[in-house]
């Protein structure tokens, strides 16, 4: 994991900020958020959060804190509202908010009543008493998150520079559960979330950013020393013949299919991906969930398989067989849900396609480019978590929990 950080950007960006009005701090927050976002191995698609604690002239203390809808990569000082501090933290011994309730505190806090919503882990931002907060979700650290011994192995490579969270659903209880584990070990310098990502803090922008990279080249550096391979994003080195194209295309818009209208295939295929599909227990691993909780609102719970000789109707008797294994996922979880659910179409958003690829599959090229993106960061997740022991993600109901969280089906939409 590659140290972007270089001083004479860093000072670009602070005097940009000041010749803004704006704190020299915000414009290191803005720097460091983007040469993280710019990552595929740390962040992808929306993925991960950052902020940064100022004191206003008056001495109100206030944070900014990245912003529903945009990506750390891009990102611009509007993109990290400024919320009142104080209100938060006289919220947090007030008794459990919902996270409607925890949406409309943040809300009536904000400095600028018309900015995005703050992320959904901000209260998590603001219980941590570091200036600058780094959260990402490393696919080196997923490797090791999403395995039965997770804690057992952070332990051995970091010792106590990291505390341990169990699976905690994102959101205001992940930010309370994360705060008191860090009131309990006020010496680590991170956090360790099981089946979800990495949290790191600092002082300085430099501080929390050089230890994000740092810890990420050390879980690199784990896996590397196991002699188990983990390449970076590969670019697919191979084609989809126009006969299967049109075969997947053709099933895929027939019926109430989502992308009747219009739909866009984005197909991959590297050595890590023709290596997962060669694994032969890919339906059952491919079925146990997502690398991290939130890739769940762009890819569904899990892929459509066919064979590569597979014919119109062929297809379309997957997605049917598909169709069921969705329904009956939402069946068995949503009568334990909080509130009712209303099921989601039940169509795929990756088809894996054995011994050729993958293909990603949104209403536009940019929709199907994000799912397989996300595809291909799991294929190389799962080929190396299943040599370091057992992929092991969150469990079903977790998932489902996530897939039809209120607060991601809004991040959804909104997008």
């Amino acid at each position: 994991m590659q140290n972007l950080w270089n001083d004479q950007d860093a000072q670009t960006y602070i005097d940009q900020a000041l010749a803004k009005g704006q704190p020299a701090d915000l414009g290191l927050r803005v720097y460091t958020s983007r040469i993280i976002g710019q990552v595929p191995d740390l962040v992808l698609h929306g993925g991960g959060n950052t902020s940064v604690k100022v004191t206003q002239d008056d001495g109100t203390r206030i944070i900014h804190v990245k912003g529903s809808g945009w990506d750390l990569e891009t990102i611009e000082a509007p993109g990290l509202p400024a919320v009142y501090l104080e209100p938060l933290h006289e919220a947090r011994h007030q008794g459990r908010l919902s996270d409607p309730e925890m949406v409309a505190l943040l809300r009536k806090n904000l400095l600028e009543a018309d900015a995005p919503n703050p992320s959904v882990e901000a209260l998590l931002h603001a219980y941590l008493p570091d200036t600058f907060v780094d959260h990402t979700h490393s696919t080196a650290v997923l490797v090791l998150a999403d395995q039965d011994n997770s804690e057992e192995i952070m332990r051995e490579i970091y010792g106590d520079r990291l505390a341990f969270l169990p699976y905690v659903m994102p959101g205001y209880d992940l930010s309370i559960a994360g705060a008191d584990l860090f009131d309990q070990f006020p010496d680590c310098q991170g956090l360790w979330l099981k089946n979800h990502g990495l949290f790191t803090f600092g002082a300085t922008a430099k501080e929390s950013y050089d230890r994000m990279i740092d810890f990420v080249t050390e879980a690199e550096n784990y896996i590397s020393a196991k002699g188990i391979a983990l390449p970076g994003p590969e670019k697919s080195d191979g084609s989809l013949n126009d006969t299967l194209r049109e075969n997947l295309q053709a099933a895929l818009q027939s019926g109430a299919s989502p992308f009747a209208n219009r739909i866009a295939l984005d197909f991959r295929t590297t050595p890590s991906i023709r290596a997962y599909l060669a694994n032969p227990a890919l339906e059952e691993i491919s079925m146990r969930g997502t690398a991290t909780p939130d890739h769940v609102i762009r890819i569904k719970p899990f892929p459509m398989i066919i064979d590569e000789n597979s014919n119109e109707g062929t297809i379309l008797a997957a997605i049917a067989d598909y169709q069921q294994k969705y329904s009956a996922y939402f069946n068995r979880n949503a009568p334990n849900a909080s509130e009712p659910k209303v099921q989601l179409d039940p169509w795929p958003r990756i088809v894996m396609i054995r011994n050729v690829g993958l293909v990603g599959l949104g209403k536009d090229a940019k929709a199907a480019a994000i799912a397989g993106d996300l595809g291909e960061q799991t294929a190389r997740i799962i080929n190396a978590a299943e040599k370091i022991g057992r992929f092991q993600p969150i469990n079903e109901a977790d998932l489902f929990d996530m897939e039809y969280w209120s607060l991601e089906q809004a991040k959804l939409q909104k997008k």
